[in-house]
């Protein structure tokens, strides 16, 4: 169920057909770009829960950047699976809602907080979901509130897959 801790990852949605999405259980950058400022991403502008994968491909392929928040995450191999890609903004959302803030208060402590069940960091997230060629969407984990802010901004990064 949610919350549930299988391999480092952590389940943040069920789809209600036996699938869903599940976070790596610890952030995978404190401060990566998003990437490619004032290049406009063909097809990055996902924001619908299963829409980051394609985004994330999407960037890949408009933005050579290495390093870049998406890049990060499209290379990494966790728990035996390395089908990883950054969350879309409502994903990311989701990850807020059923994880950071397991309490519902608005709050997130930070990482000793025992209602941040994916010891989620006190600071913003990328999301995989473009905004314009200079922005892209973010959430703040310290309040949860989402905006777009700089490509160039570095800011954590917490990967996710489907299952």
């Amino acid at each position: 169920g949610l919350g549930d801790v299988y391999k480092r990852q952590i389940v943040f949605y069920l789809d209600g057909n036996g699938g869903g999405l599940i976070a790596a259980s610890t952030d995978q950058s404190a401060g990566a770009q998003w990437g490619c400022l004032g290049i406009s991403i063909s097809g990055a502008d996902g924001t619908a829960i299963g829409t980051g994968n394609q985004n994330t491909t999407d960037i890949e392929q408009g933005c050579t950047t290495a390093g870049t928040a998406a890049d990060i995450c499209a290379n990494l191999t966790l728990g035996g699976y390395s089908d990883w890609f950054l969350p879309s903004k409502n994903e990311l959302n989701l990850m807020w809602t059923n994880l950071a803030d397991s309490d519902g208060d608005g709050v997130n402590n930070g990482v000793t907080d025992p209602n941040n069940i994916g010891g989620f960091a006190n600071d913003y997230y990328w999301s995989s979901t473009e905004f314009d060629g200079t922005n892209a969407w973010g959430q703040g984990f310290y309040n949860g509130l989402q905006s777009y802010s700089d490509k160039d901004y570095g800011n954590g990064v917490r990967a996710v897959r489907a299952f």
